[in-house]
């Protein structure tokens, strides 16, 4: 069994987008069938994030530690409770394309580090826009790590000890504890997955962070 995780902290705009990109990838021919689980950890949510979740049949599992290291942590129990062989890892405000779960599969690695795009610039500059394409590499052997495109086998992660409970980066530290005990780790420019440049970011120093800061540098 494949399970997906998502972390979501009031997120009722968003999340109905995403568990439904992700209810298509579940359905991508090439994973023959095999079952896929999905767990939204709600952090501390007070909107209709858990309703849309329900009415999608997707189930939650419930914190309030506002720690998406944390959040990520709990939904990723869940789902190796439930038997989860791999852990494909994205975010409330991200869309995944139909060949996501397929294609991390397909990289016969330990783990999997995505791309993201961006589907919606709002009302960034073109000059911000310019300067995180400059940064992002599509392609083969990039140097990124996104919670919203990230992949492991429950082996490897069980062997690390998971995703820690960092309020950021908790991606990148798992990532980074994977290499260090020698495990494979494939980068791959696609899948990407599309994903929000919202500036009420859930997660401080996160990817919405990191546009502001962008910005702040071509001001």
């Amino acid at each position: 069994m494949i399970g997906v995780l998502v972390p979501a902290h009031d997120e009722e705009a968003l999340i109905g987008d995403c568990l439904r990109a992700i209810q298509v990838a579940a359905a991508c021919p090439r994973l023959r069938g095999e079952p896929v689980a999905v767990v939204v950890a709600l952090d501390r949510c007070r909107d209709a994030t858990a309703a849309i979740c329900e009415g999608l049949g997707v189930p939650t599992v419930r914190l309030e530690a506002r720690n998406v290291g944390q959040a990520r942590a709990v939904a990723a129990a869940a789902l190796l409770r439930a038997g989860a062989r791999w852990l494909a890892s994205t975010d409330a405000d991200s869309r995944v394309p139909p060949d996501w779960l397929s294609g991390q599969l397909a990289c016969a690695a330990d783990a999997f580090c995505g791309t993201v795009r961006v589907g919606d610039w709002l009302d960034y500059r073109p000059v911000v826009r310019d300067a995180f394409l400059a940064r992002e590499q599509y392609r083969d052997g990039h140097a990124h790590v996104h919670g919203a495109n990230l992949g492991v086998s429950a082996t490897a992660y069980r062997a690390v000890g998971g995703f820690p409970a960092h309020a950021a980066h908790e991606d990148r530290a798992l990532v980074d504890a994977l290499a260090r005990a020698g495990f494979a780790i494939a980068r791959r420019g696609s899948p990407a997955v599309w994903t929000s440049a919202r500036r009420d970011a859930r997660a401080r120093h996160g990817f919405g962070d990191y546009l502001l800061g962008m910005e702040e540098a071509a001001a």
